[in-house]
C-alpha cells in the first residue's frame, strides 16, 4: 500500500473544497467508528471535527495524501485515545482501547468497508433513526450524521429556521443519551421492525425533495440525492433484504423522472405529459435491476417491492399511453391489502380511474372525503378534479381545483391547481 503521506495534488489545489468533498463522504464512517470508541455521539462529532482541522492544516503543508480516508481514521483514531486518556480516571477503560493497534499508521479501507465499518455505518444508522425519536429529528439526525451536511445545510434542505434545526438535532442526542440507547446493531428479531424507521426517513427524505411540502421550488434536488446515497448504502449494508432494495429500486426509478418534472419556465410538469426522453434511462436500469434482485429472492410482495414495481410499469412504457394501467392497478390492490392507507387508496383510484374509466377511480375518491386525516390533503380534492375533468363534469371539477389550490402548501403546487381551474372554466364556457 502506497504511503499515507504521499501527496495527490498541488499547493495549487482548492483545499477548501477537497476538504469540504473529502467530509461528505468520509465524516459518517469516521463518526460511526468514533461513536463505537467514544460511546457518544456528541463526543464522536468533536473528534471527527478536530481531525478534519489537523488535516486543513496538515494537508495544506504537505499536501493530501493518496488515501484521505484512511488518514482521518488513523489521526481520529489517536485523538480519540488521547481524549479518553485524558478525560476518564479509569485507567483501565484507557488501557483497553489503546491497546487495540497503538502503532497504527495504515488503513486498509476496503476491507473496513466489506467488515468492521461496514457495522459501524449500519450502527449508527440504527440509532440516527432510533423509534424513540420523533420522524423530524430522525431525518435532522440522519442528514447530520450520515450524509455530513452542516446544520445550516439541513435547515436550508427543509427549510426550517436553523435555529430550529440545531436545537431537534440537540434534542434528539439529549433523548438517545438520556435512554442509554447504545451504539450497537438490533438483534435478527428486532432488526426487521428497525430497518422500517430507517427506511422511512429515508423515504421520506426523498419525497421532501421529490415534491416539496413547502417552499417556491417544487424540487429539492440535494435532498433527492442525499435519499439515493442513503438508499445505496443501505443497501450495501444488508443486500438480501428485499424491502430495502425495493426503496431503493423506488427512488432511483422515481429519481430518473427528476429532470423532466420541470419545463423550461420552472414550471411542474405531471407524470403523463414528461417527455420520457429526458428520464435519466442509467437510474432506470438501476432501479430494474435491483428489482430483478427481489424477483430473485421472492420478497415482491412488500410495500416497498410493491411501489417499485408500480414505478416501474411507467418506466416501462416509452409513451404515457402504453402504461399498463391494469397493472398498476392490480399492483395497488395488492399494496392496499397489506398496507392499507388513505394515500394509497387514493392512488389506487388514479390507477383505477386510468385504466377502467374515470367514474370508477370517483367510486373510489369521494369516500375519501369522509376521512378526517384527508381532509387537508390537496391532492385528494385535485385527484377528485382530475377524474371529474375526465368525465366531462367541468364546472365541478373547477370547484375541486380551486379547494385543492387553497389547501396546497407548495406555491408551484398551488399554481398548477389555479391553472387547471382555469382551464375548466374556459372549457365550460366554450361548451356553452
Amino acid at each position: 500500500m502506497p504511503s499515507l503521506d504521499r501527496p495527490i495534488v498541488s499547493e495549487t489545489t482548492d483545499l477548501p473544497a477537497t476538504l469540504a468533498a473529502v467530509w461528505r463522504v468520509e465524516s459518517p464512517r469516521v463518526v460511526a467508528r468514533l461513536v463505537r470508541l467514544v460511546g457518544d455521539i456528541d463526543t464522536a462529532e468533536e473528534v471527527a471535527q478536530d481531525a478534519f482541522v489537523a488535516a486543513m492544516e496538515k494537508w495544506r503543508r504537505d499536501g493530501v495524501p493518496n488515501n484521505p480516508g484512511a488518514w482521518l481514521n488513523t489521526t481520529s483514531r489517536f485523538l480519540a485515545v488521547d481524549r479518553i486518556r485524558r478525560r476518564d480516571t479509569q485507567r483501565s477503560k484507557y488501557q483497553q482501547v489503546a491497546a487495540t493497534q497503538p502503532e497504527e499508521r495504515e488503513i486498509d479501507m476496503g476491507h473496513i468497508v466489506e467488515g468492521e465499518l461496514a457495522d459501524d455505518l449500519l450502527g449508527l444508522i440504527f440509532m440516527s433513526c432510533h423509534p424513540i425519536l420523533s420522524p423530524d429529528a430522525r431525518s435532522a439526525l440522519t442528514l447530520r450524521l450520515l450524509c455530513g451536511l452542516s446544520t445550516e445545510e439541513v435547515a436550508r434542505a427543509f427549510l426550517a429556521p436553523e435555529s430550529t434545526v440545531a436545537q431537534r438535532i440537540v434534542r434528539a442526542k439529549r433523548t438517545l443519551a438520556a435512554a442509554n440507547i447504545r451504539f450497537e446493531l438490533p438483534g435478527p428479531t428486532e432488526r426487521p421492525a428497525r430497518l422500517d424507521a430507517v427506511r422511512e426517513v429515508i423515504y421520506l427524505v426523498f419525497n421532501e425533495g421529490y415534491a416539496a411540502t413547502s417552499g417556491e421550488r417544487w424540487i429539492r434536488n440535494e435532498l433527492c440525492d442525499e435519499a439515493l446515497r442513503l438508499g445505496r448504502m443501505l443497501a450495501n449494508l444488508t443486500p438480501d433484504d428485499t424491502e430495502t432494495l425495493g426503496l431503493l429500486a423506488l427512488i432511483e426509478i422515481q429519481a430518473s423522472r427528476l429532470v423532466a418534472r420541470v419545463g423550461s419556465n420552472g414550471d411542474p410538469v405531471l407524470l403523463m405529459d414528461q417527455d420520457r426522453t429526458r428520464w435519466d434511462q442509467t437510474l432506470i436500469r438501476r432501479g430494474l435491476a435491483l428489482i430483478h434482485r427481489i424477483d430473485q429472492l421472492h420478497g415482491t410482495a412488500g410495500p416497498y417491492a410493491l411501489q417499485a414495481a408500480i414505478a416501474a410499469c411507467h418506466a416501462r412504457a416509452r409513451r404515457a399511453a402504453d402504461t399498463d394501467w391494469a397493472r398498476i392497478a392490480a399492483l395497488y390492490d395488492g399494496l392496499a391489502q397489506i398496507n392499507p392507507s388513505p394515500v394509497v387508496e387514493l392512488n389506487r383510484a388514479v390507477a383505477v380511474g386510468r385504466a377502467f374509466g374515470p367514474q370508477a377511480g370517483l367510486e373510489l375518491a369521494l369516500p375519501l372525503f369522509d376521512v378526517s386525516a384527508m381532509r387537508e390533503y390537496h391532492l385528494l380534492p385535485a385527484v377528485t378534479a382530475d377524474l371529474m375533468c375526465r368525465a366531462g363534469n367541468h364546472d365541478d371539477a373547477r370547484q375541486y381545483f380551486l379547494s385543492a389550490a387553497a389547501l396546497a402548501p407548495n406555491s408551484q403546487d398551488r399554481t398548477t391547481m389555479l391553472e387547471r381551474a382555469a382551464e375548466c372554466a374556459a372549457h365550460d364556457a366554450a361548451s356553452t
